[in-house]
């Protein structure tokens, strides 16, 4: 019989994954690989911080959140209004995840789910090689198709334009 693999403190998965690429995130206990960017996907995540903070908020990619101690994630883009340094103790306004074609659409919707328990207020998914945008809909549980990022601060980003800017940065 095997047995299980004993459950990290967070202070162990710090020690062992820091520093390590490609980046790993604390999953209740486990430390769990991000999934390895391409060029398009770099690309989305600087435009969707360039465009974060044309639209009022400060915004940072792969910063781990330590809102919770069970969970910390390192989102592909966040934007706040307020920073805590050096890691997020509150819940951004904003947690955009950018799709890597090796991503799995069940850990896509168990990570909106767990964004949605700590608070997070909007919740984005983008494919950058599909160029389909979604919404985490708290009525729902689910991921919603849009045209449109609307943000809590009353501001909206196009989806449109978002693909349009990656096509030419490509």
């Amino acid at each position: 019989m095997a047995t299980a693999t004993p459950l990290l403190t967070v202070e162990e998965f710090r020690a062992r994954y820091a520093s390590e690429k490609p980046y790993y995130e604390y999953w209740f206990g486990e430390a769990v690989q991000k999934s390895v960017s391409n060029w398009l996907h770099g690309i989305l995540q600087l435009l969707l911080g360039e465009m974060l903070r044309g639209s009022g908020y400060k915004s940072g990619t792969e910063v781990e959140l330590r809102v919770v101690d069970d969970w910390q994630p390192k989102p592909d883009v966040i934007g706040v209004t307020h920073v805590d340094e050096p890691y997020p103790t509150k819940p951004p306004d904003v947690v955009i995840e950018v799709l890597s074609p090796d991503d799995k659409m069940r850990d896509v919707f168990r990570k909106c789910r767990q964004y949605v328990r700590i608070g997070v207020p909007a919740i984005f998914v983008l494919d950058p090689e599909s160029k389909d945008a979604w919404v985490w809909s708290r009525h729902t549980d689910n991921l919603e198709r849009i045209n449109t990022l609307d943000l809590p601060n009353g501001r909206t980003i196009s989806t449109h334009l978002i693909w349009e800017e990656m096509d030419r940065r490509k």
